[in-house]
This record gives structure tokens, C-alpha cells and sequence, in this order.
């Protein structure tokens, strides 16, 4: 019995530990399980994580890129650009004041081609170069004899003259030779006085020149106001208008030469000047005489210089090129003139965006636009590797024709005024070889009042040889002949040369000659009338008229009758 008991003992035991043994392996698996879970929570949780950080970092890319993007389109000064002109405001051009051409002062003293140019080398002008000349001539000159206005005038003249021929380079013995020179210069006056007066003219005191030293343009400076001061008088440009640079080319000592590579001449003395585009008439000029000993480089010289050369200008638009063009110009010149400016631009200059200075891949012909509420800026691919900047504060939206914005198309138009006024000056130009930079000056004051005397000529009498294209030469030699004239017909002593002392004698006979008051009217001075007395299916056509009645009378209705039957008639009506 007891053997049984502790066998079932043993079996309650095993019973026991195997109930224990099936707990433990319970235990174990929830565990398991429940690790199993947490790293499915972590899991997730990770992969939230991920999922927000992704999101995060393209929301931050999102807003990098805009940030580039608007950046890219700020200037370095602050400007804020935008490539669309949605918010741009449109260009509404205001009144001139001013009547484009001649003033009215001009055409009511204009009557002939001299009358013309004497508006520009008046006779206060005149007066001042005669009697500085004549002064100096004495201090000089032992054999010195006073000239006159007449004489002036013709040496004036023979300069003109000399230009006109294309013979300013040729040698003053050639042209006043028997064979090879022109029988006008022989008959005006003889070659020793014409040097002797082209040696000592001169335009100020040169004893009192010494007071003036810190005025680099003294030896000229009277002349020089006292005809730049005209040329705004006689005429206004139209709306559109252009400032630029002329070289008067000269190699001699001059303390405020220049050199410029670009132009033709190359060294020379510089001028400003404001053109009218649509006649290239210089309507103001003022002389560079560059920056004073020991002071530093100009800044803004571009801006202060275009402010002077439009001063008395409001509602016009004016174009320039990239040494005066800036965004402070142009904010300047709309706010307080009305002025519109178009102009090219340099690359470096602090306004303008970056997005118009990448170039890289790029197409050729292609044209980004930059827009402000007044302004627009545009950058254009003409080629591979060029870009070219413009800003204008007329134009407003991003035109293109024919794959060219609007903008350099209008440039282009207007931007050649004064290269074109250089151009015309320097195919009959009176400027001879000369030591002296006042001579070069003076001589550029006489070919620019003979381009504007034609401007001035053309707009009041367009009839005048309107079928011939060479009109402005035929000016110019109708011009130099007309200021001659005076000195052959007072001269006592006829020239040796046989040509020559025909000329004068051909023009002192003429103005010896009686004018006859009665001749017939030319054809050309007055029109053809009616005859009042021929039938009226049968009238002619004639230019006489009856000196009694005054009407149009022809041959067959019309006496000859003597002067003094013609007295009796007029006593005994």
C-alpha cells in the first residue's frame, strides 16, 4: 500500500512539472509575440519618420527654388525685376512745347543761301575774330595791313571752296598754280595773303591769355559760347533725339587731346554732341577738356553729361550709348523731364539681374526681357557667345519682329545721328593740316554751320534743286562763291593769270551793267496768265502785262511805242 502512494506521488510530481514546463513555454511565446509586435510598432515608426523627413527635405527644396528663382532676378543695387510686365505701367509720351524745325526768328531772316549761314557766324562773331585777328597783326607782323569783313569773308569762303573741291589735303601752291589750281582762288586774292591771314587769325588777346590759364579752352572760349549759344535758337529737334561723341581729329600739343581706338582719327579733340535724328542738325555741343591736374576720375561723368546736353528738352526720347546709359539717368530724366532714354548697357552695372547675364545655353536670336513698373531690359543673342543689354524706359512690353525685340530695332534708328553728322562733315570738310588746336576748332565751327545753314535751307525753300542728289554740294559751292564775290569784284589789281583776270573781269562787268527794270519777267519767277483780250475759246497763254492797266496782253494785242510817246500817254490820259 505504501509502495502504491508513492507512486502516485511520483505521478503528481511529473504531472506538476509538466503543467509548469507548459506555463513556461506559454510564456515564452507570448513574449516572443509580444517582441514581435514592438518591432512592428518600430517598424512603422521608422517608416513615418522616413516618410515626413522626405517630405520635409522637398518642402524645403520647393522653397530653395523659389528663393533662387526671385533671387535670380534681383539686381545687385536693390531693383527688383520681373520677367513678365503684367505690373509694368504703359508709356504715354508727353507735349514737346516745340515745333520741330526752323524757328520762326530763323525764317524770317532767311532770304538767301548767305543770309543762312550768316545766322550762324554773325556779325558779332565776325566782328570779334577781325579785330583779335587785326590786333595780333600788328604785335606780329612789320608789313601788317588791316583786312576787313570782306576780307574774312573770303578767306572764309576759299576754305568752303577748298572743301567743296575735295583739295583741304591738297597744298596751297597747287591750288593757286596756273595748271593745276582752280582760276577762283587766283581771282579772290593772291596766295601770300592768304597764308599771311591763315598764320595770324586768332580769337582772343593773347597777352591777357596768361589770367586765363586754368581755362583750358581760353584761345577760343568767347568764339565758342558766342556761337553754340545760336544753334539752339534756329531750330528744335523733333521728339526723338541723340547725345554722342565727335573726334575732330588733330596730333599737335593740346592739353586735353584724346584718344578714342574706335574712331577713324583716333586722337584728336572731343565733343559732345546733342543731335535731331531725323536731320542730324547739331543742336548743342560742348567740349570735353578733361578732368583737372591731381583731381580724381569723374564718376557719373555719363549722367552729368546727358543731363547738360538736354537742358530745355521735355517729352523727347533720347538715345545713347552704353558709356552714358544708366538706370539713375533714366529714373532722373522721366520723373523731372519727361524724357524717354533707350540705350544700351554695360554687364557690369550693378542693376541689372543675373538671369539677363547667363548666356549659357541659350539659342541664338533669342530675347529675355526684364521688366520694372517704368522700365524694361532686355537681353539679346545676336550670336553665339554675345550678349546685348539694353534698357529703355519708352518701351513696355517684350515685342519682337522678326526675331529682333523692338527695342534694338528703334535703338538702331536713332542711334547713328551723330555718326552720320561726322560723316557728312568729313566729305567736304574745310579742315587743313594746322599746329594750332584753335585753327581745328575754328575750322569745325565753319563746316557745322554750313551743314545746319543747308538744314535750315532745305526745310524753308524744299523747291530748291529738289531732283538733284547732290544738293549739299551744290550749297556749299553756291555758299563759297557767294562770299567771294564781294573781294573779286573790289579788286583794282587783276591777277596775272589770264583765266583768272578773265574771271574778275566777268564779274566786275556784270555789276558795272544797268539793272533793267522793264525786261520781261523769266518764265521761272512768275506764271503764265491768260490774255484778256484774245477770244475765249482762243486765249493765250503769256507773261506780259499792259504797264498802264495791268492786264495780260499778248503780241498780236499789243503795241511797241517809244518812251517818250509813252510820257505824253501817261500825261494826257
Amino acid at each position: 500500500m505504501e509502495k502504491v502512494k508513492e507512486m502516485e506521488k511520483e505521478q503528481v510530481k511529473e504531472m506538476e512539472k509538466e503543467q509548469e514546463q507548459e506555463e513556461e513555454m506559454n510564456e515564452m511565446v507570448e513574449e516572443e509575440i509580444e517582441e514581435m509586435t514592438d518591432i512592428e510598432d518600430d517598424i512603422e515608426d521608422e517608416d513615418s519618420k522616413v516618410s515626413s523627413e522626405s517630405s520635409d527635405s522637398s518642402e524645403s527644396e520647393g522653397e530653395t527654388e523659389e528663393t533662387d528663382e526671385t533671387a535670380g532676378w534681383r539686381s545687385k543695387s536693390g531693383i527688383s525685376w520681373s520677367p513678365t510686365h503684367v505690373e509694368t505701367l504703359p508709356y504715354i509720351p508727353v507735349p514737346t512745347g516745340l515745333t520741330p524745325g526752323p524757328t520762326h526768328y530763323a525764317l524770317s531772316r532767311i532770304s538767301t543761301i548767305k543770309s543762312t549761314f550768316d545766322l550762324f557766324l554773325t556779325g558779332d562773331i565776325m566782328k570779334l575774330i577781325l579785330n583779335m585777328t587785326n590786333l595780333q597783326g600788328r604785335r606780329s607782323k612789320t608789313d601788317w595791313k588791316d583786312i576787313d569783313i570782306t576780307d574774312l569773308q573770303a578767306f572764309i569762303g576759299l576754305l568752303i571752296l577748298a572743301g567743296v573741291y575735295r583739295s583741304h589735303k591738297e597744298s596751297l601752291h597747287s591750288l593757286w598754280d596756273d595748271q593745276t589750281g582752280r582760276p577762283i582762288f587766283r581771282a579772290t586774292m593772291a596766295l601770300r595773303r592768304f597764308n599771311l591771314i591763315e598764320s595770324v587769325i586768332t580769337f582772343d588777346d593773347k597777352l591777357t591769355r596768361s589770367r586765363r590759364k586754368n581755362d583750358m579752352l581760353a584761345a577760343v572760349r568767347v568764339l565758342w559760347e558766342k556761337w553754340t549759344d545760336r544753334l539752339p535758337v534756329l531750330f528744335n529737334p523733333g521728339r526723338n533725339v541723340c547725345v554722342d561723341k565727335q573726334l575732330v581729329a588733330f596730333r599737335g600739343n593740346c592739353r586735353f587731346r584724346q584718344y578714342m581706338p574706335k574712331k577713324h582719327a583716333r586722337y584728336g579733340i572731343k565733343i559732345w554732341v546733342t543731335c535731331d535724328v531725323g536731320t542730324c542738325y547739331a543742336w548743342r555741343m560742348q567740349v570735353y577738356t578733361g578732368k583737372e591736374d591731381g583731381q580724381p576720375s569723374e564718376g557719373g561723368q555719363g549722367k552729368q553729361v546727358v543731363l547738360d546736353m538736354l537742358e530745355g528738352l521735355r517729352g523727347h526720347t533720347v538715345t545713347c550709348d552704353k558709356f552714358f546709359t544708366s538706370s539713375s539717368l533714366s529714373e532722373e530724366l522721366l520723373l523731372k523731364r519727361r524724357i524717354a532714354l533707350v540705350g544700351t548697357i554695360r554687364s557690369n552695372k550693378l542693376e541689372l539681374p543675373k538671369n539677363l547675364l547667363r548666356i549659357r545655353h541659350r539659342a541664338v536670336f533669342s530675347s529675355l526681357f526684364g521688366f520694372t513698373k517704368t522700365h524694361s531690359l532686355v537681353s539679346y543673342i545676336p550670336r553665339r557667345g554675345k550678349n546685348v543689354l539694353l534698357l529703355s524706359s519708352k518701351h513696355r512690353a517684350p515685342k519682337v519682329n522678326k526675331r529682333k525685340p523692338v527695342i534694338i530695332t528703334d535703338y538702331n534708328s536713332c542711334k547713328g545721328a551723330v555718326e552720320n553728322l561726322e560723316k557728312v562733315l568729313g566729305t567736304y570738310s574745310c579742315n587743313r593740316r594746322t599746329r594750332r588746336w584753335p585753327m581745328v576748332m575754328f575750322f569745325n565751327i565753319i563746316d557745322i554751320s554750313a551743314f545746319n545753314a543747308f538744314v535750315l535751307w532745305t526745310v524753308a525753300d524744299p523747291s530748291w534743286n529738289q531732283t538733284k542728289t547732290c544738293k549739299r554740294r551744290l550749297f556749299l559751292e553756291e555758299l563759297g562763291k557767294s562770299l567771294v564775290t564781294p573781294q573779286m569784284a573790289r579788286r583794282q589789281v587783276l591777277p596775272r593769270a589770264p583765266v583768272a583776270s578773265a574771271v574778275v573781269e566777268a564779274l566786275q562787268h556784270r555789276q558795272e551793267e544797268p539793272v533793267d527794270e522793264q525786261a520781261p519777267v523769266e518764265p521761272g519767277e512768275k506764271k503764265r496768265k491768260q490774255c484778256d483780250f484774245c477770244k475765249a475759246h482762243k486765249r493765250k497763254r503769256v507773261y506780259n502785262t499792259c504797264c498802264r492797266c495791268e492786264k495780260q496782253i499778248c503780241k498780236e494785242h499789243s503795241a511797241m511805242i517809244c518812251l517818250s510817246c509813252s510820257t505824253l500817254t501817261h500825261s494826257h490820259p
